[in-house]
């Protein structure tokens, strides 16, 4: 920072969906532009984001020397090269924020300069709509200052919870693939209602509008799911019948056994660099 007092200049490192996500938040929750970097391989996309929000693309070298927080959106698969870059440039106080699911602290604390502070973070989709749930996990040299930070960067754009980094798996098999399965449910309900006859998009309005005010209905009432359910559950009536058949069929097995499969590739995504 180049004052007492001022604000972290931030660079975020591939300016993808969540990338772009993260820095239109950013703008919307007070940065100025010329707080806020980018890095974005596709020279067109670059020249597309500066025009938009008129912050400045940079090359890895020069956001790594220049701002204060680098904020890791690559994919995973795309890690090694831009460590290489970063290693060679960047100081050992930079915060790095990581967003790359399934890549552990102790990745970046081996290939980057001695001490450098990493915090790992799983967000998920809804960044995209300002309503992202992520939780962060310190690395071996991230204080609780560097914590409050992260949480300060990532408020703009959602909710913020700490866990210990040995639940982040966990977390991005629940959290961060976990949009991708009410997508999957509502795309199935929608189905159901073709099929007894309802236009599409008579089907989407009602369905749609069933997943946001149950959803508001868990936030605003703090009621557990079950008492929820149980709600609109009447004796020998039209719920009971269609919750039987889920279980007939085996749905709440099936979501563990997937919830459980995301946490396991989670895994061996972290544990493909274990060697490096």
């Amino acid at each position: 920072m180049t004052e007492a007092n001022a604000r972290p200049v931030i660079a975020v490192l591939g300016a993808g969906k969540i990338g772009e996500a993260l820095l239109s938040g950013l703008l919307h929750g007070g940065r100025q532009a010329d707080e806020l970097l980018f890095t974005e391989r596709s020279a067109g996309r670059a020249a597309q984001l500066t025009d938009t929000y008129g912050i400045d693309a940079v090359d890895v070298p020069t956001a790594a020397k220049t701002a204060d927080v680098l904020v890791v959106a690559v994919k995973p698969q795309d890690i090694d090269p831009l460590l290489d870059d970063l290693a060679a440039a960047v100081p050992a106080q930079t915060l790095i924020v990581s967003l790359c699911a399934g890549l552990p602290t102790s990745l970046f604390e081996r290939r980057l300069p001695a001490g450098v502070p990493v915090v790992r973070v799983m967000p998920n989709t809804p960044m995209l709509v300002g309503k992202a749930m992520s939780a962060i996990s310190p690395g071996k040299h991230a204080t609780s200052a560097h914590l409050a930070v992260v949480e300060e960067i990532l408020s703009v754009v959602g909710k913020v919870v700490r866990v210990p980094e040995s639940q982040q798996d966990a977390v991005t098999a629940l959290s961060g693939s976990g949009p991708a399965y009410f997508f999957f449910l509502v795309e199935a309900m929608i189905d159901a209602g073709i099929l007894l006859g309802l236009p599409r998009a008579v089907a989407e309005k009602l369905i749609i509008q069933s997943a946001v005010g149950a959803a508001a209905m868990l936030q605003e009432t703090g009621e557990h799911p079950v008492n929820l359910r149980e709600a609109v559950t009447s004796p020998a009536g039209t719920t009971i019948m269609a919750i039987r058949e889920l279980e007939r069929h085996g749905v709440r097995a099936a979501l563990l056994a997937a919830i459980e499969a995301a946490r396991d590739r989670s895994r061996e995504l972290g544990s493909a660099h274990e060697a490096d």
